[in-house]
């Protein structure tokens, strides 16, 4: 189900049971901005995805709603999550979906991180 970019927080969404602890996950970091955790359906051998800890729905809604402390924690936490997996001598690739048309498919603001091999082309033409 793709997801309006800004659209209203649903509190059911699995991220937010996850950070409720209802949900189990492979915890990587946490901070009191951001958890971070494996994905379930890992896309590269690294595949992270960094969650802020605060109910926004995309980049969008994060970019324009949220304070200057939560974003720059937010990338903070991000940074720290690249550190402690040592992923800058190979490199590592960022991706957040942000709405129905990038496919964005739970309503939680999300990065996933991507390392581990050659990554290829960002877009398939």
């Amino acid at each position: 189900m793709a997801v309006n970019a800004l659209g209203d927080y649903d509190d059911t969404n699995v991220f937010a049971r996850i950070l409720r602890g209802e949900i189990p996950c492979r915890k990587v970091y946490e901070d009191e901005s951001v958890l971070a955790f494996h994905d379930i359906n890992p896309q590269a051998p690294v595949h992270v995805l960094v969650i802020p800890k605060q109910p926004y729905v995309s980049m969008a809604d994060f970019l324009e709603s949220a304070s200057a402390e939560q974003i720059a924690g937010f990338w903070r936490g991000v940074g720290a999550v690249a550190r402690l997996l040592n992923l800058a001598p190979g490199g590592f690739r960022l991706l957040s979906n942000a709405g129905r048309d990038a496919h964005q498919e739970v309503p939680h603001m999300h990065v996933h991180l991507f390392a581990g091999r050659e990554l290829g082309a960002m877009l398939v033409a």
